[in-house]
């Protein structure tokens, strides 16, 4: 995988250009140069966790053949006070929409996702604290 990332020439902001020929800017804080026009580093590593996890979760239910319409995924993360900040807490909340959804196979597809598939969870477990829970909205 390849990514490169250029500093636009202004404040605190860079764009990321990908592999897969998709570009995301970035920003710093205001406090650090930044503008605000875009979201933070961290933000977006923290995002793509969620995304890589909830594409994970939906793809093992489908794959079980349960009727899943829906899956959110809200992550709430502590980083340390001293440089590197690193995320040293991470809790995953997922919110799963189906009909007839079984607890155990939302359960256990969080668990496998967490455990095997997500790799960028995976990751932050090395520095984090990771934590899940769940709840299920019948559609």
């Amino acid at each position: 995988m390849e990514c490169k990332v250029r500093w636009t020439g202004d404040g605190a902001s860079f764009i990321a250009e990908t592999e897969s020929n998709h570009a995301v800017v970035m920003d710093g804080a205001p406090e650090a140069g930044g503008r605000n026009l875009a979201p933070r580093p961290m933000e977006l590593l923290l995002a793509g966790t969620g995304g890589c996890t909830a594409f994970d979760v939906v793809l093992i239910l489908k794959k079980a053949r349960h009727a899943v319409t829906g899956c959110e995924v809200s992550l709430q993360a502590e980083r340390a006070d001293v440089e590197p900040r690193v995320f040293t807490r991470i809790h995953f909340h997922f919110r799963v929409t189906g009909r007839q959804l079984k607890p155990e196979a939302v359960a256990r597809a969080i668990e496998l996702s967490k455990d095997k598939y997500c790799s960028a969870s995976i990751m932050l477990g090395k520095t984090a604290e990771i934590t899940h829970d769940f709840e299920i909205v019948e559609a």
